[in-house]
């Protein structure tokens, strides 16, 4: 077996910004509803106040079919001394259907630390 071999170059803390959680539920069709789960891309800023962030996702596997994701959150919305993200949007087409769906990220750096 043959391995691939990663080459992870280290980045600077000062350009390496933060990403998020996230987890929801696919809008259910007649028979069936899918989940998602994952981690947002890195912050791209949009200005310099706000950034938004890169979401790709793959549901889980049901009724014989997955949906993919490939979009962007809104931008930062400030929950106390914290922030999160919005997006609402549509999965692509597969076995004839699309699933629309509306999540939040989870709260950047909780810990706070």
């Amino acid at each position: 077996m043959e391995y691939i071999k990663l080459n992870f170059e280290k980045k600077d803390v000062e350009i390496q910004y933060h990403v998020h959680e996230f987890q929801g539920y696919l809008k259910t069709t007649e028979d069936h509803y899918h989940r998602c789960t994952g981690i947002t891309g890195e912050a791209i800023p949009i200005d310099k106040k706000d950034h938004i962030h890169e979401i790709v996702f793959r549901s889980d596997f049901v009724n014989g079919h997955y949906h993919e994701y490939i979009g962007r959150s809104s931008g930062a919305i400030e929950i106390g001394d914290r922030h999160i993200h919005y997006i609402d949007s549509f999965t692509n087409v597969t076995s004839g259907h699309q699933h629309g769906f509306r999540l939040i990220t989870l709260l950047h750096d909780p810990s706070g630390e």
